[in-house]
């Protein structure tokens, strides 16, 4: 049996990827796969786009990833988008603007897909409480995926609340966030096991995991670094409450049951 581990919306902050690629290692999984948003938010998106492309197998693309590098943005209503861009070398910028869209991969007999937002666009959003149409949409080959065999299991990210669905023989399932994991702030990723690059049924398992690290520590570098936004910051790897919510003040719209 392979076993694949899946991270995602590290954000930054470096604290929590070390902590969960320390646990990734100690349940001895060497292959680790990235579904997206290395930077923005948390002070350290440098640090952490080098450590990903140091240990992940696969790095797929982000909405922050795509955005926070485009040299037609100025950031002029925003100067922290400026900060988090700025802290990036040019070489990281390009190497994330140019990252696949989406990984396609069999495993013990079953085809599996991985994005990060949607199969239309990284900046397309679709929450846990989505419709039927929406649930179907992720299943599809659209211009972004290509026209390779559709998927029976699809993994994304983007919403940082980790959760699992079943529909009539098709799997979808969210991997959390490594460093910006809302409700419960604790890291989460997602382990896959199964037997890889098989066209024959085998046994297959999807494993949520939760990693405890300090954040408080991360807080603390991000304001010694002089980061943006550390009001907010605080708020989601604290709190877990989301940014938009905590300045607007409305009630939290991620998944509230537990994984």
């Amino acid at each position: 049996m392979d076993r694949i581990a899946l991270i995602s919306d590290v954000h930054g902050n470096l604290t929590a990827l070390e902590a969960v690629l320390d646990d990734i290692a100690d349940r001895g999984i060497q292959r680790v796969f990235n579904l997206g948003d290395y930077v923005g938010k948390g002070p350290r998106g440098q640090a952490v786009v080098d450590r990903c492309r140091d240990a992940c197998e696969v790095n797929i693309l982000g909405n922050w990833d795509d955005a926070l590098p485009d040299p037609e943005n100025s950031y002029d209503d925003r100067p922290s988008l400026k900060w988090w861009r700025d802290e990036l070398r040019e070489d990281q910028r390009t190497w994330l603007r140019g990252l696949p869209f989406c990984h396609d991969f069999l495993l013990s007999g079953r085809q599996v897909r991985l994005f990060h937002a949607s199969a239309t666009s990284v900046h397309d959003r679709i929450w846990f409480d989505h419709d039927e149409a929406q649930f179907a949409s992720f299943f599809e080959n659209t211009p972004a995926t290509g026209d390779g065999p559709p998927p029976s299991i699809v993994g994304y990210a983007d919403i940082h609340d980790a959760f699992y669905e079943e529909d009539r023989g098709r799997t979808l399932f969210n991997t959390g966030s490594v460093g910006n994991s809302l409700g419960d702030p604790t890291p989460g990723y997602v382990i896959l096991e199964g037997v890889l690059d098989s066209p024959e049924q085998a046994p297959f398992s999807i494993q949520f995991v939760r990693v405890p690290y300090d954040a408080h520590a991360e807080l603390a570098i991000a304001r010694e670094l002089g980061a943006p936004e550390l009001d907010a910051y605080e708020a989601e790897i604290i709190h877990g409450i989301y940014r938009t919510t905590f300045w607007a003040g409305r009630e939290p719209r991620y998944h509230r049951t537990p994984v």
